[in-house]
């Protein structure tokens, strides 16, 4: 039971940094303002660029720095009281000093560069433990729906009261992380423990690990997009506000969320290629017909489906990364992921702002999905030579 109530520990504190997360999104371009920026979607862009740059850089230094040390719990502790404090200084900093918005995003970089940590090793923590990869993956995958899906209503709601309380509420979220650490059980795996340099050439000794890092990179460039030029083209195509654009983004993130565990279950008993392909095949269509959807409610429909889909393809492919990593690289492999889920949020937010500022919301949308199949369809043949099988891995 010690694994079943630390899976759940470790669920939670994915949770509550994603829900910190997302909770800016809705009103992001009503925060950039009050931050003291003079543009809605560049600064909204650069604003969430900001952080997710940091997440590049800064995830493999926490990951190899817990596979060297032999630790993961004070290593999560520490991001998260980082990230906390990153938050409460965005809220409050404003008030106190002409903070320039250049200034802004230096803290907001600094505020990634420590809550990557506390997310990044959360679910390498649940790598850790046994009972199925595709199990403990799908508690975190739901785990990152459940905070994406709360969040989005939720900071729509907040963002009514005052641009800066989704940012008090994402300090406090992060601090409870640092807390929820203590109470968890470090499983580090024991053994000889490679220099940060070793580690990192190991995974050149994996080549395979590039696949499940292609599929997470496409997962996350969508949900960039989503989360920028989706949030400003619901507001400008239909004229909602934050509240309802919240609730919008919320019909892809509660499916994504409620099908994640049972989705993970599935691909620990049928492998990872069926959910994997199936999900990859439809996913890019469905996005770019969001873009071109005439009605509220088509549109919302379409985000529904793509909450379904990338529900079947996340569990499989997190899982994917453990099924292929070294037990003592695990920390690296789930860094690696991160840094190209990280890279995939940032280039569906910068080339997604980029293509909508220059030529339009339906072809920005047409671009995002086009990504997805141009990308998928290049890397499922190397994907379908992966001999995997049925192991130890998969749960009978």
């Amino acid at each position: 039971m010690t694994g079943s109530r630390d899976r759940a520990w470790l669920a939670a504190m994915v949770f509550a940094v994603l829900l910190a997360q997302v909770l800016l999104y809705p009103g992001v371009d009503r925060l950039v303002g009050a931050l003291g920026a003079t543009t809605d979607l560049d600064a909204s862009m650069w604003f969430l660029a900001a952080e997710f740059a940091a997440f590049v850089a800064f995830a493999g230094v926490w990951g190899a720095a817990s596979d060297r040390a032999g630790r993961r719990t004070p290593f999560i502790a520490a991001g998260a009281l980082g990230g906390s404090a990153g938050y409460l200084a965005l809220a409050v900093l404003p008030g106190f000093t002409s903070l320039s918005f250049e200034g802004v995003l230096v803290v907001r970089a600094a505020q990634g560069a420590a809550t990557i940590g506390a997310f990044s090793l959360a679910m390498t923590m649940l790598m850790d433990l046994e009972g199925g990869h595709g199990r403990n993956m799908a508690a975190a995958g739901a785990a990152i729906g459940g905070g994406t899906a709360l969040g989005a209503p939720l900071g729509g709601q907040l963002y009514e009261v005052g641009p800066f309380v989704p940012l008090y509420l994402a300090s406090a979220l992060l601090a409870a992380v640092a807390a929820l650490a203590l109470a968890v059980d470090d499983r580090a795996p024991d053994g000889e423990r490679d220099s940060l340099a070793r580690a990192v050439a190991s995974l050149r000794g994996t080549p395979t690990l590039a696949v499940p890092y292609a599929f997470g990179f496409l997962d996350r460039l969508t949900a960039g997009f989503f989360a920028l030029v989706g949030t400003l083209y619901f507001r400008s195509a239909f004229g909602l506000g934050p509240g309802a654009t919240g609730l919008m983004l919320a019909l892809f993130f509660a499916p994504f969320a409620l099908l994640q565990y049972p989705m993970g279950i599935l691909s620990d008993k049928v492998g990872r290629t069926v959910p994997i392909v199936a999900g990859s095949a439809c996913y890019g269509l469905v996005v770019i017909g969001v873009g071109r959807a005439p009605t509220v409610a088509l549109a919302g429909a379409g985000m529904l489906a793509v909450g379904i889909l990338g529900a079947l393809m996340s569990p499989a492919t997190m899982a994917l990364v453990t099924d292929l990593a070294a037990d003592t690289e695990r920390g690296v492999a789930m860094a690696g992921f991160n840094v190209f889920g990280s890279l995939g949020f940032l280039a569906g937010v910068v080339v997604g702002g980029g293509v909508a500022s220059a030529y339009g919301y339906p072809e920005a949308f047409l671009v995002a999905g086009g990504l997805e199949i141009v990308v998928a369809a290049a890397t499922l043949p190397v994907f379908l030579r992966l001999d995997i099988g049925r192991t130890a891995t998969f749960v009978e």
